[in-house]
């Protein structure tokens, strides 16, 4: 029994997924993830209670896929350059992914939660913790209350920026590559606390 439920479910993730990114985030209903699985949409909510809740789970399998594709970069002994490849990584993956990055993207903006599970918050910190290894070889000499306000703003920073990433609508008003963006961006930002830790 319990092994046809997590078929089910599992099969609900991944008709799911193959919805938003043939069709878009808001093509994300019960109703339309019903219709394309032929399951109920009583049964989609017996596995997963609500549709924020399918959601966060797609979001889980997102950040799994960006954690997996930041760490394996081989670093490089330059912090700065380590920096710079990992927003390199970052941008590449949302714009190939684009669909499923406004998905979370939008899940953060709309969601009913009002806080996260752990082992949702604790993929998040995988991979800024990746950032942070190379953040400190750069800015050690910071406080530790210095160093995570930094990077949570170098992170929200790029969250935010990285909405822009996942519209074309923009592209017409600015012929400015997306990736030289979000690297101006962070670079503006290390050259910026650079001349402040001094």
């Amino acid at each position: 029994m319990t092994q046809i439920k997590d078929k089910i479910h599992q099969d609900l993730l991944l008709k799911g997924r193959e919805l938003v990114l043939q069709k878009g985030a808001e093509f994300l209903t019960a109703r339309k993830l019903s219709e394309a699985t032929g399951a109920s949409v009583g049964t989609i909510y017996n596995q997963f209670g609500n549709m924020d809740n399918f959601v966060l789970e797609q979001n889980m399998i997102t950040l799994n896929e960006l954690y997996a594709h930041l760490s394996v970069l081989l670093p490089d002994s330059n912090p700065y350059k380590n920096l710079n490849r990992y927003i390199d990584a970052f941008v590449a993956f949302v714009l190939n992914q684009p669909n499923l990055w406004f998905l979370l993207f939008n899940f953060h903006l709309k969601s009913g939660y009002t806080s996260y599970p752990k082992n949702y918050l604790r993929q998040l910190l995988k991979i800024t913790n990746l950032w942070r290894k190379e953040f400190i070889k750069i800015f050690g000499t910071l406080s530790a209350a210095e160093i995570k306000v930094s990077l949570q703003v170098l992170w929200l920073s790029m969250f935010s920026l990285s909405s822009y990433l996942t519209l074309s609508s923009l592209d017409k008003m600015s012929r400015i590559n997306k990736k030289t963006v979000c690297k101006l961006l962070l670079n503006t930002y290390l050259a910026g606390l650079s001349v402040l830790k001094k």
